[in-house]
């Protein structure tokens, strides 16, 4: 060995790998590496050394120790470290770490800020915790929201809906709005539109600025049975203070949907309420014309005659098929939370049968059940919920139409074609609700079964359907003035199972077969509507799903498509008509997909809702 080689130090293995890892990297790094070649070695992890740390801090903050600000507040000074304030809110952040002159200052005034909620929220900073008390959330809130202390608010905003009350929900919803927790506004006005007619009992409600009962009846949400609730509720707040809030009047009776009042309580309440008022005088008028021409109602519509969610009823799914023996079951809709439930069961298990509302009655029609063709006819009551029999009908139907045709206590119902198990049918009976009994009238010109009828401008239309051959495109129109049916412009495309609806002085039709039924393929998506007036059909906006035997119905002034079969299975799908879009908006699906099931809407009656 040369004499150089001699000088150098005699290095192991560990200090050679020492020396390329530690080379230009930071000693804790280093360190680390160690530790993870060396099974002696271990890396320490003290559990409780937060929660030591901070409480040691807390400590120096009781005793104004280490201190390098102070906050002022309403004449009370209250000592704090920069560092806990400035971790726990944006604010302090902002304010300490920033250019603001503040930085440097070692005592800082918070104009305008409740000394008490500060004290409280500086507390919190060190410790976690904070007192939530009713008499004091709000100040607490509003202190949390300006120093950005966002766990606090949240936690005020949560307390708060807790403590909604018809009482002070109105309260609460404004003190949201200021102090912008939209979560907590939302919330409080969703619990005084659904306890709306508990709230308007209280001093809140009177106390209201025009401007805010304004955005309150404005809403379509308001939990109300009918819209006569809504006017008392306006005259209620006027009279509260006639001689400052009768100006107010025509501005808020423009939001109050008075084509929906009976023509009895415009004439007996309205009028005698508003009617010395000359700007309410057109309103009046308008409601009374809505009552007088209802064959112009499409030329008067606005938001005064949409009818607002709690009033427009539910809509009833009655049995159908589901795939397996046929639904003897019902389900109901409820639009205000947009949910099915199952409801009562049907008296007997009927398919491809018609029903028709009168009264807070089902009458349910016809059908089969699954073997032979029915005539038997019974009655379900809303209000007692219970089946009763009628007399059956003169010829057993299925595939039948049935429609009312009047507005009346004892309007005719009437069933229309169908099948009797033998031959398809273009007999239409009547019943009369007076004598209680089945008539025979005019039959229609041509044979059809699962086919559209629905009630328009006084007449009965049938539309579509099958007679033995192929799918319909006829449309015939039955006058009882006359005893006769006519013929209408026929459809633009044929439909066997199609489904109809009258809405708005028009008719439309939905869906259906054009190939026959029990082939795959062939539903139709397409809806047209039919204009009686112009004896024409126009297409429109098309359903999600090609299919047929679709249930529909008007829902306040809202056609509802629900389920039907698609060729392959039966669908949940429901979907609701925006004719001012043009478009199907989904809405809750069904529990059970069926098809052919006979939908219709019913009122809330309040021992049933």
């Amino acid at each position: 060995m040369s004499g150089c080689d001699s000088q150098k130090p005699e290095c192991s293995k560990d200090n050679i790998s020492t020396t390329s890892i530690d080379e230009g990297l930071p000693r804790e790094l280093s360190q680390l590496s160690l530790s993870s070649t060396s099974s002696q070695d271990e890396f320490y992890c003290d559990k409780g050394h937060s929660d030591s740390t901070l409480k040691n801090i807390y400590q120096y903050f009781q005793a104004q120790k280490l201190c390098d600000v102070a906050l002022i507040a309403g004449g009370c000074r209250i000592p704090a470290h920069k560092v806990m304030l400035a971790s726990c809110s944006e604010y302090f952040a902002a304010m300490f770490t920033g250019s603001l002159r503040e930085a440097q200052l070692t005592e800082i005034t918070l104009e305008r800020v409740d000394s008490q909620a500060l004290q409280a929220l500086v507390r919190y900073c060190y410790t976690g915790t904070i007192e939530l008390r009713e008499e004091t959330v709000e100040v607490l809130l509003s202190t949390a929201s300006l120093l950005q202390l966002n766990s606090v608010t949240d936690a005020c905003c949560a307390f708060l809906k807790k403590q909604l009350d018809p009482c002070n929900c109105l309260g609460i919803a404004l003190f949201a709005e200021q102090q912008s927790c939209m979560n907590l506004h939302k919330s409080a006005l969703e619990y005084t539109y659904q306890h709306f007619m508990q709230v308007v009992k209280h001093q809140e409600f009177l106390s209201l600025q025009a401007d805010q009962l304004a955005n309150l009846l404005k809403s379509d949400d308001l939990n109300v049975v009918t819209e006569e609730n809504v006017f008392e509720s306006l005259m209620t707040w006027v009279q509260h203070d006639s001689p400052n809030r009768e100006s107010h009047l025509p501005t808020l009776l423009k939001l109050i949907k008075l084509p929906l009042l009976s023509s009895e309580y415009l004439i007996d309440k309205v009028e005698l309420a508003c009617g010395n008022v000359p700007e309410c005088q057109s309103l009046i008028m308008e409601a009374v014309k809505w009552h007088l021409l209802p064959e112009r109602r499409s030329f008067l519509f606005s938001h005064r005659t949409r009818p607002r969610t709690s009033t427009i009823g539910r809509l009833l799914a009655i049995g159908g098929m589901d795939g397996y023996k046929g639904a003897s079951n019902m389900e109901m809709y409820d639009p205000r939370t947009n949910t099915w439930t199952p409801f009562m069961r049907m008296g007997a298990r009927r398919l491809q049968f018609g029903v028709a509302v009168m009264q807070n009655k089902l009458i349910v029609v016809g059908g089969r059940d699954g073997l032979k063709t029915l005539n038997t006819v019974e009655c379900f009551d809303l209000t007692s919920l219970s089946w009763s029999t009628l007399a059956p009908m003169n010829t057993h139907r299925h595939g039948l139409g049935v429609a009312v045709l009047g507005d009346g206590p004892n309007s005719p119902v009437y069933a229309v074609g169908g099948h009797d198990g033998w031959i398809y049918l273009n007999s239409v009976e009547r019943w009369d609700a007076c004598s209680r009994s089945w008539s025979v009238v005019a039959p229609m010109a041509g044979a059809r079964s699962t086919c559209g009828v629905a009630a328009l401008r006084g007449r009965l239309l049938a539309v579509g359907g099958r007679d033995g051959g192929a799918c319909l495109r006829s449309v015939e129109s039955y006058d009882p003035a006359t005893d006769r049916w006519t013929n209408c412009a026929p459809m633009t495309r044929r439909r066997g199972g199609v489904s109809v609806c009258a809405a708005g002085g028009y008719l439309y039709a939905l869906g259906g077969h054009e190939a026959p039924a029990n082939t795959v393929g062939g539903r139709l998506a397409c809806v047209e509507r039919y204009d009686p007036v112009a004896d024409s059909w126009v297409l429109l906006a098309r359903l999600s799903y090609g299919r047929d035997a679709i249930g529909s119905c008007l829902l306040g002034d809202r056609i509802v498509a629900v389920g039907g079969y698609d060729g392959v299975q039966y669908l949940c799908v429901v979907e609701m008509y925006d004719s001012e879009a043009n478009c199907w908006r989904k809405l809750a699906p069904l529990t059970t997909g069926r098809a052919g099931a006979a939908v219709v809407a019913v009122p809330p009656p309040r021992n049933l809702f």
